[in-house]
Formats: C-alpha cells, structure tokens, sequence
C-alpha cells in the first residue's frame, strides 16, 4: 500500500496530504482570473461573478452557480450595481454585497429571494470590503465603509444592524481583518500597520499578540480558525504568528521567507489535532506551516482559491478540485512506512489471508500475543471513514471484517455504522452530485442537514434513497422529502393542474405526517388558486382545509368543508368570519343555505346576540319564534309597560303563525299582569310578576277574598288535565316560548312532576 502515502509530506510530527477529489466539469477560458469566487463550506456550492470578456458599454457580468464538481446549476447576467462581495448562508442561499451597501439574496438556482440594506450611511460612503461569516446566530454581513467606519449584522434573518466605534487613526480600509465570535459576541480585529485592535458594541480595545517578532513593521494579514479559537497573523517581514484568538497564548511563529502579502490565508487544522498549521496562498504557490521552523510547498499552475473546512483546507482551480488536510492519526498508524501499529498488522494479515498465505496466521498471532486485536479493528474502520477512494475504504473494511472473526465479544455498531455512513458519503461524493463531505464533516453536518441539502438541489430520488437506506423515521425521511417534491411541483407553470393534482396524490398516496393543506397553500402562493383546492381535497383534516379556504376567499367551500367535519368550533370560525366579511343580507342569505350552520349560529346568538337572533327571524319570516323572543324578552324587562308591549308583540306573532294557544295564553298572562298592577295600586300588594296560581294564593292568604273571587271569576284556573294537555302540545312542538307559557301557570306545590318534565323538555328546546 505504499502508493497511498506517495502524496504525503511530513510537517512536525504529522502529515500532509493532497487528495483529488475532482476534475472541474466547467468550461472557463481563462479558469478564474478576473472572477469574484465564493465556495461555500462542508462540500457547498461555487459562486463566480466573471467580468466580461471585452468590457465595453453593453456587456454585463455573468453570474454563475457551479456544483463542487463544476456541474452547472444557474447562469445569469448581473444587471444590479457593482459587487464588492459574494458568501453562502448557512443554508446554501447566494449572498452578493453591492458597494452602495445592499446586500441581494438567491437560491441555489439563481431565483431572487429578497434583499436588504446596511444603513443609509453606507449607501452614502459606499462599502470597501465586506465579509459573510457564520456564527452561532447564523449567518452575518460585517463591512468597512470609506468612511473607515463598521457595520455589522450578525443574523441577516432577524436584520439588527450594528455600527461600531470609530478606529483611532484609520483612515480608509485596515490593511487587514477579519471578524471574530468570542464570549456570544461577535466583534471585528483590525489592523492599522502594526496596531491591532478589537471592535466590540463599545469600544475600541488596542491588543498586542504575545510574542510577535519585533521585525514586523505591518500585519499585512490575517486568518481565524473554522471554530474561531485560533489567530493567525502575517507580517511585512514574512513572519507567521499563531496563537489563541484571545490573545492569552502563542502557539508558534515561523518564518516564511517570503514577504510579499499573500492572496489568501486560512487554517488547517482538524478538530482533535494537537498541531496547529495554515496554509497560505500566493500567485503560484501554496505553503503550510505549522509550529516547527520547516513548512510544505506547493506549486500552483492555475488561479486558485482556498476554502477552509472543518478538517481542511479546499483548493478550488480552473481544472480541478483538491482537498488538502493533515493525515488522520488511524491512516499515518496503518499506511506509514514500517508502521507495527496493530492496525497495520490487521491489514498485511488480510492480505496474506487472500493469497492463502500462512503468513497470515503469524501477524494473527503477533497481534494477539499483544492482546491489541481489538484495537486493530477500531483503527481499521476509522481509517476507512478518513478515505476518499471506495476501493481503499474496502480494503480497510474487510481486513476489520476479518479481525472480528478472532473476537467473540467485538461490539457490531461501529462497523455497521462505518458501512453506512461510507455508503451514503460515496453516493453524496458522486460527480453528479457534487458534495465532497468528509467522515468529520458529515458527522457534524449530520444526517437531517444532508438530507436538507439534497431536498434544497432537488436531488429527491437520492434523498428518498438515503432515507429509506438509513431506515429515518418516515416523517423525518421520505415524508418530508415529499412534501419539499410536491412543493416545488405545484411552481411548475407549464403543467395543468389536473395533472399535478393527480402526480402528487398519487406520489404522496398515505404517506405519514404529509399535510395537504401546505403544498395547497404553496400552490395558491404561486397564482394557482384553483390547484390549491383540488390538493385541499387530499387533505383528510377539515381543520387544515378551512382556515386556506377562508384565505383563498372561498367562503362557501369553507363553509360545507366545516359542516362536514361535524366540528362546532370550526362552523363557529367561518360563521364569523363570514359574518365580518358579508353585509348583513348576504350573510344571512347564506346561512338560510346551510341548516346546520344557522342553527349553530342562532344558538350563539341566544347567548350573545338578542339582536341578530330577532334579525334571523324576521328575515325568515318565522313568527313562531318571533313570538318565542318576544315572550322571553319580556322576562327581562322591569317596567310594566314595556313588558307588555313585549308580550303584544309576541301575540301578534302567534297570531301570524296561527298558534291560537300560546297567543290566548300570551293574552291572559297581559291581563294577568294588568289585574296585579291594579292590585299593588289599591291594596299595596307585591303581585306583579306572580303566577296565576300563586297570585290567587297570595291573596287568600292576605285575606282579600273578593279579590281572589274576581280573579277566579275573570280568569278560569286550568284544572291538572289542561295544563297536562297544553304540556303536551308545547313538548312535541319543541317550542321553548311555549312551554315557557305553560310553566308560568304550573304551581309549584301542585305540578312538581308536570314543572321538572317541561325544565327537561325546555333544556332540551334551548340546545337545538
């Protein structure tokens, strides 16, 4: 296996190498001379903005979106102002930085998004330089005015702008900076010749890094770690300084012998590595250095950019792809020369094992006299995970495989999971898809992020694949990726909408945790409005169909979808939507329509709304109720005369609706009401409001005898049968005005059973 460390080169105690990881698929004349690049991190997307061949007054820049493998992915003519940056977002969304401050955002696909300002100041000194950086908060713009002043935004989706303090001395542009996340504060680190300075909220804080060579008249740049932990400064003399990014600790300072200022600088340097390096970037040539005095060198033969990583540095050219990283401690224990790690020994053993060699039984036995078999087969399956080459993360895996064969207590998830994660990086990897994720990288991105970023290139076959190879819970997987699918299928505007209404139920079919309502509301977002509803008719829950229908002005729908559904709070929702959105006579047009639906809003009214229940009756020209309302609403009046136009009123009505007993007993209960008044102003007597049979008690009581015989004379007390009778009628008509008529003459002392089955039956009235 010598030809694997071929392309390693010592640097300290560690290796580095340079693996291909592809040949640029796309066509550029001059590579990427006279090209604006952004390469987004963990294998993400290229942006190039090319200036025009032969400028004249015509031509504009092309803006172009590239794979990481140089597959083309949009192409469009710049037709804004100048740029002065480009930067991905966190979530593969396109950001360029115009000199008057204004910041324009595409998608993968170059569809705009939106945009967004840095201030009115900005607009007025113009941007000088400006950065995209990412931290906990998401992705942020910070820029350098011509007024050497900063503006920072730490999260262009919840946009705060941040103007910090004015550099003492600054004029113009730093000669370098770079902006820092420290203590859940982002702040920016300058340097005006040889001051450093950090800018926070407040301040202007002047730093010095310890240990710096005294040589240096000017920092001339500068470079954080992917984490933000670490600091790397270059001099005017050619010295590298690096150490901690709070300026507590020096790491190393080397001497570069080159003091020209580099196009580029950026850390190298993986998550658990005890060896801190940077690789700097000049014309045509690439050096990494690290804390011994020797660096690496490489030459360049075309215009690249540096794109750091995780676990490494991208190298981005005009032909190719490269990845340059330290070589992972289980690769240098397995591949270096001579090396008698037991990972090693596990893999020469394999080998001899294929060649039916019985030499193979000899490294076996060597390795577990050391009692390291074990061990052998950890390091075999994590140097499998740090391989780029499918053939050499076989080689690694069988010889682990072969390993387990000899231990009997060996735990089977981590090779399990090593195949796995192996064959989903390989499929990612693919030319055609074009994310060269590392191991690492896809361990901290993990799985949902992947599967997001496949949805995000409409890669759906693969992620659907993934999902279902992975066994991820369906709502998770395959769901979501069909729910992205049909989303993007409903902005197809060459299609009919028959045709997508039936490719997406037949695709989702019973998929879980898919709603219908939102692709429907994509769809109506996109003009469709009548595709929007046809998808509304695969949505199984009326509470996600109504409140689209509501907001799609389809009222009507919304309406019989609610009264389908059996669900009261759902009719109550569109009722009063229709009610605030209806003049008065067409919302009770509509409700004469639907049964269910003015039965449940009467029966609101009854409790809310005396007004509009009256309103419903007259439009209805129900004069039984009418006469109901009356009668019910003379209960409440106090004074005598407005009580009895009430009840009038509500003879009037009974009239109408030819109901001859309740108007007659609506009439006696007026005379009634009248003989009691008579009484309170003769004899002081407290009638009013009695019962028949409680006023004639009253008075025997008081005894006023030939007031009670009067009463008796001119109203004819109804005997048991009558009332029972009067019961009867009002309980079968299930009028609630009349058997309220009736209990009004039932006595509490003699009726007890006849007045607790007329209070079921008017309960009963009252619910309907």
């Amino acid at each position: 296996m010598a030809f694997i460390t071929a392309n390693w080169n010592p640097l300290g105690e560690a290796f580095y190498r340079k693996i291909e990881l592809y040949e640029m698929g796309w066509s550029l004349r001059d590579g990427l001379k006279e090209c604006l690049v952004a390469a987004a991190p963990y294998g993400g997307p290229i942006a190039l903005l090319r200036q025009p061949q032969r400028p004249s007054s015509s031509a504009r820049p092309q803006l172009e979106i590239y794979s990481s493998s140089g597959v083309n992915m949009a192409s469009f003519p710049w037709k804004s102002g100048p740029v002065r940056q480009l930067g991905w977002t966190v979530c593969d969304d396109l950001l360029c930085i115009q000199e008057d401050g204004t910041v324009l955002i595409y998608d993968l696909f170059g569809a705009f998004k939106r945009h967004f300002s840095m201030g009115n100041e900005v607009v007025q000194n113009q941007v000088l330089e400006a950065k995209v950086f990412h931290s906990p908060y998401g992705t942020g713009v910070a820029i350098v005015t011509g007024a050497s002043r900063f503006t920072l935004a730490t999260n262009i989706d919840d946009l705060k702008l941040r103007r910090l303090p004015e550099v003492p001395g600054l004029q113009g542009a730093p000669s370098c900076w770079a902006v820092l996340t420290q203590d859940r504060q982002t702040k920016v680190l300058l340097a005006n010749g040889a001051d450093l300075y950090i800018l926070d909220n407040t301040s202007c804080t002047p730093v010095t890094p310890p240990g710096l060579s005294p040589q240096a008249c000017s920092i001339v740049n500068m470079a954080v770690s992917f984490s933000y932990k670490y600091l790397a400064l270059f001099t005017d003399s050619g010295h590298l300084w690096m150490g901690s990014a709070n300026f507590k600790d020096k790491l190393s300072e080397v001497d570069t012998k080159v003091r020209t200022p580099p196009k580029q600088m950026v850390w190298c340097r993986r998550p658990k590595s005890q060896q801190p390096s940077v690789v700097i970037m000049w014309d045509r040539l690439l050096l990494v250095a690290g804390e011994c005095t020797d660096t690496i060198q490489y030459t360049l033969d075309e215009e690249s950019v540096c794109v750091a990583e995780l676990d490494g540095v991208r190298i981005v050219g005009g032909s190719r792809h490269e990845l340059l990283q330290e070589v992972p401690s289980a690769c240098q224990d397995i591949f270096k020369i001579a090396s008698m790690a037991p990972g090693a020994l596990l893999l020469e053993a394999h080998k001899e094992y294929e060649k039916s060699s019985q030499k193979a039984d000899e490294y076996l036995r060597e390795i577990k006299e050391q009692s390291v078999l074990g061990e052998a087969v950890r390091q075999c399956v994590e140097a499998a995970g740090y391989e780029h080459e499918p053939e050499t993360q076989k080689t690694l895996l069988r010889a682990a495989s072969f390993g387990k064969c000899f231990l009997s207590n060996y735990p089977p998830e981590p090779f399990v999971s090593m195949c796995r994660d192996l064959k989903v990086l390989n499929s990612v990897r693919d030319y055609t898809v074009g994310i060269p994720l590392t191991h690492t990288q896809y361990k901290q991105m993990t799985v949902q992020v992947l599967i997001d970023r496949l949805v995000y290139r409409k890669l759906y076959p693969l992620a659907i694949e993934i999902c279902r190879y992975l066994k991820t819970p369906e709502y998770q997987g395959v769901s979501r990726v069909l729910k992205h699918w049909a989303c993007c299928k409903v902005q197809q505007k060459e299609e009919p909408d028959e045709s997508i209404a039936h490719a997406v139920s037949v695709k989702l079919g019973e998929a879980a945790g898919i709603s219908y309502s939102e692709i429907a509301a994509r769809a109506y977002e996109c003009g469709r409005t009548e595709l929007a509803i046809k998808l509304l008719e695969f949505e199984p829950r009326s509470g996600e169909q109504v409140p689209l229908l509501l907001k799609m002005k389809r009222s009507q729908l919304a309406l019989s979808k609610a009264i389908e559904s059996g669900d009261t709070d759902l009719v109550y929702t569109v009722v009063t939507y229709l009610k605030n959105e209806m003049n008065r006579g067409d919302f009770f047009m509509t409700l004469r329509n639907q049964p269910v639906a003015l039965s449940l809003y009467r029966q609101f009214c009854k409790h809310q709304e005396q007004d509009t229940l009256k309103d419903l009756f007259n439009q209805d020209d129900d004069h039984q109720e009418l006469g109901n309302f009356y009668v019910k609403a003379s209960y409440k009046e106090k004074k005598l005369e407005a009580r009895l136009s009430l009840l009038q009123s509500a003879v009037d009505e009974y009239n109408k609706a030819r109901n001859e007993f309740a108007a007659k007993a609506t009439e006696e209960e007026m005379k009634l009401l009248r003989f009691q008044r008579r009484l309170d102003e003769e004899k002081g007597e407290a009638l009013l409001g009695l019962s028949l049979q409680e006023t004639l008690h009253a008075l025997l009581t008081s005894n006023f005898h030939k007031q009670a015989e009067q009463l008796y004379r001119d109203f004819r007390v109804p005997d048991k049968s009558d009332l029972e009778g009067a019961a009867e009628a009002a309980i079968e008509r299930r009028s609630e005005g009349e058997i309220s008529t009736v209990l009004s003459r039932c006595s509490p002392t003699t009726d007890r059973a006849l007045l607790e089955r007329l209070n079921r039956a008017r309960s009963t009235a009252a619910k309907k």
